[in-house]
């Protein structure tokens, strides 16, 4: 089975895939040589999980990690803000003006 090309694994270490081409709910792809069907409307640029992800796992894409997951995350399951937060901290620190 070869998997949907509108799916990329961006790096060997990612736990998801980025779609690259719409897929439509209700749709059967093969994602890692599985057939699914997709639950939810995947736009270009969203995330699948490339495998079942736990409360507080870490999204890894660019083989980096972008975020954590705040629910559970079933495979080939739609990544986006309603189930990931970021986990972004600034690494500089604002300097005040004269005057302020």
């Amino acid at each position: 089975m070869m998997n949907d090309k509108r799916f990329v694994l961006l790096s060997d270490e990612d736990n998801v895939l980025v779609c690259c081409g719409k897929v439509a709910a209700g749709e059967k792809v093969i994602v890692e040589q599985q057939e699914v069907e997709m639950a939810t409307e995947i736009t270009v640029g969203h995330k699948i999980a490339r495998t079942p992800l736990e409360v507080g796992e870490k999204i890894i894409k660019y083989g980096a990690p972008i975020g954590s997951t705040v629910k559970p995350v079933g495979f080939a399951e739609h990544v986006h803000i309603h189930n990931m937060k970021s986990d972004y901290m600034a690494s500089y620190t604002r300097q005040a003006k004269v005057g302020e």
